[in-house]
């Protein structure tokens, strides 16, 4: 079972920002695109911005800009800054590592965007 940590979730208010981390077994995280999804409250599990291996970002049309995914080799992490949030962020934040063999899920972090 590959084990992904997350951290960085909480309340913030509208308008203000959030950083996720993610750390995946450094064997996993080498070979593997990287990414973050989330699923809101009766909505089903929708990605947010995905990261190669050789750190190529793809993300979701609503990131609009206000979302950056980066990953730092050395410490096996993957980070998502979360600028601008609205209350349509609400959701619990998973992180992702796949290849064509496997998906693992972390156990998700909660965000919530209220004033």
């Amino acid at each position: 079972q590959v084990r992904l940590v997350e951290s960085g979730g909480g309340l913030v208010q509208p308008g203000g920002s959030l950083r996720l981390s993610c750390v995946a077994p450094a064997d996993i995280f080498a070979i593997s695109i990287m990414g973050w999804y989330r699923q809101a409250p009766g909505k089903e599990r929708e990605l947010v911005a995905t990261i190669t291996i050789g750190g190529r970002p793809d993300y979701a049309d609503f990131v609009k800009g206000r979302f950056t995914i980066s990953k730092d080799n050395t410490k096996n992490t993957v980070n998502l800054q979360m600028n601008g949030l609205n209350t349509g962020a609400t959701a619990i934040y998973y992180c992702n590592t796949m290849s064509r063999d496997y998906s693992y899920w972390g156990q998700g972090t909660q965000v919530t965007v209220s004033s």
